[in-house]
């Protein structure tokens, strides 16, 4: 696998020694977080409003960097639309005149 990869032997089981990074380590606290505040939100809540749920709490991060988080883990909210009546049937403004004087009953 090394070969495949063009690394050293060494270089990898210093990897495997390191453990994780930083980095990760605060975006895993991060995602933690978000997860928390995303299903608080009854998962209505986008990168903006979570970006400044999570300035309360202590992190000061970037709206960009809150979407690429909450892509990563798949989390996207799902918009629903309430129902509108588009048809109004209780008017009471004048019906056309049948003019051809056709019979629409069955």
């Amino acid at each position: 696998m090394c070969n495949t990869l063009n690394i050293r032997k060494s270089g990898y089981y210093n990897w495997l020694k390191s453990g994780p990074s930083k980095r990760w380590l605060e975006n895993e606290i991060i995602l933690m977080f978000i997860h928390h505040i995303f299903e608080y939100s009854f998962e209505s809540y986008g990168a903006p409003r979570i970006k400044t749920e999570l300035e309360k709490y202590g992190y000061y991060i970037s709206r960009q960097k809150v979407a690429r988080i909450m892509k990563a883990s798949n989390l996207f909210v799902r918009r629903t639309s309430k129902f509108k009546v588009t048809t109004d049937s209780k008017h009471k403004y004048p019906v056309a005149p049948n003019i051809l004087n056709q019979s629409f009953d069955f």
